[in-house]
């Protein structure tokens, strides 16, 4: 129902207040031949009005919009004429903010807006767009959970009704977390560390592919919404108990060990070019292996690509502890797959089990 018809071009409906946005969007996407641009909307009155009358595969949609804005048209969509869609943020802490509720209402990824006179914005907004576009053709849309909503709390979350079988992978002592995400992440993240104790007695470390301004916003609204502390992590700071540090975005973020414990250790991108995801999952879960000598939980969510294999499968090596997202709840089952092919997923399970599962290794 939200996928082109296989060998059909997707069907996309531009919807921004600005012309010269519209105009370079449709010029980007015009130029591939597997994309049709069927139509465009000034705002988001009008973009609604267009997404149910001419049924688009998918959807840009700009944030900020008179008359009505891309949230609550996208809330609109969502309620009327269900459709992919993917928000055009500008690359700021408010931006940011508001492209957050736009995943939490159901928008299936964002482009961060970047589009200067300079010919290399325009090419990596380009570039960027057109990769996002593509994944959501093989996307699908994952409803978005109640316990997204949850307050914060001191108890343990109960295990979800529909869990499918009991996990095996506590019989292994672990010290420490590390997880990995991409498209889909931000809205699944929070659904498994929502269900995390404020009392989980290891440090956890994520990395999810964000551009540098967001993962600052994106911290700050885990920790209003979950049990347990979550901050940016910052060069040299100490894992600890109970604390879930989220890589910053735009460079990379390796674990290192500092004395008898863990520390964070950013680095720019351009000392590690055989990376092509920011912050690699790869590199993070590989350096948090080595320091833990494969004491530790390494847990991959949905994503496109397969960031994060490299990663699973030293720690797997060393004798530590792989879960993954299974396909039905992922987003994307690029990241999860990879792990799943290459043999180096101990248990696969639905997105509301895993945080329950991270929860039961207690000590």
């Amino acid at each position: 129902m939200f996928s082109p018809v296989s060998g059909a071009k997707t069907r996309v409906l531009i919807v921004d207040d600005s012309s010269f946005m519209r105009m370079a969007i449709r010029g980007i996407l015009v130029k591939d031949p597997s994309l049709e641009v069927i139509g465009t909307a000034s705002d988001g009155v009008e973009g609604v009005e267009k997404a149910i009358a001419l049924k688009p595969d998918l959807i840009t949609m700009d944030v900020e919009m008179p008359r009505m804005d891309g949230i609550s048209a996208l809330k609109q969509i969502m309620a009327k004429a269900p459709t992919k869609v993917l928000m055009v943020s500008t690359l700021t802490n408010e931006g940011a903010k508001a492209t957050f509720e736009a995943l939490d209402a159901g928008a299936l990824d964002y482009i961060p807006k970047n589009v200067t006179d300079s010919s290399d914005a325009q090419n990596i907004f380009r570039d960027e767009l057109l990769k996002k576009v593509r994944e959501a053709t093989r996307s699908h849309i994952i409803r978005p959970s109640s316990s997204l909503a949850m307050p914060r709390t001191t108890t343990m979350a109960a295990a979800p009704r529909a869990a499918v079988k009991t996990s095996k992978i506590h019989s292994k002592k672990i010290t420490h977390v590390g997880i990995g995400a991409s498209t889909g992440g931000p809205v699944a993240l929070q659904e498994v560390i929502s269900r995390i104790p404020m009392n989980f007695p290891y440090g956890i470390v994520v990395a999810i592919h964000m551009p540098k301004a967001f993962t600052g916003p994106y911290a700050d609204r885990l920790n209003a919404k979950c049990s347990i502390t979550v901050k940016e992590a910052v060069d040299g700071e100490p894992i600890k108990p109970g604390t879930i540090l989220i890589a910053p975005g735009g460079m990379h973020t390796q674990v290192v060990r500092s004395g008898s414990g863990l520390v964070v250790k950013t680095a720019p991108t351009a000392n590690y070019p055989q990376y092509v995801y920011i912050p690699s999952v790869d590199l993070m879960i590989s350096s948090m292996a080595e320091a833990t000598a494969g004491s530790m939980l390494g847990v991959v969510l949905t994503g496109m690509g397969n960031d994060g294999f490299k990663g699973m499968q030293l720690l797997k090596q060393k004798g530590g502890v792989t879960l993954v997202q299974d396909e039905a709840t992922s987003t994307i089952y690029g990241m999860p797959k990879a792990c799943v092919d290459g043999g180096v997923a101990d248990e696969v399970l639905p997105l509301g089990q895993i945080g329950y599962e991270i929860g039961k290794f207690m000590g």
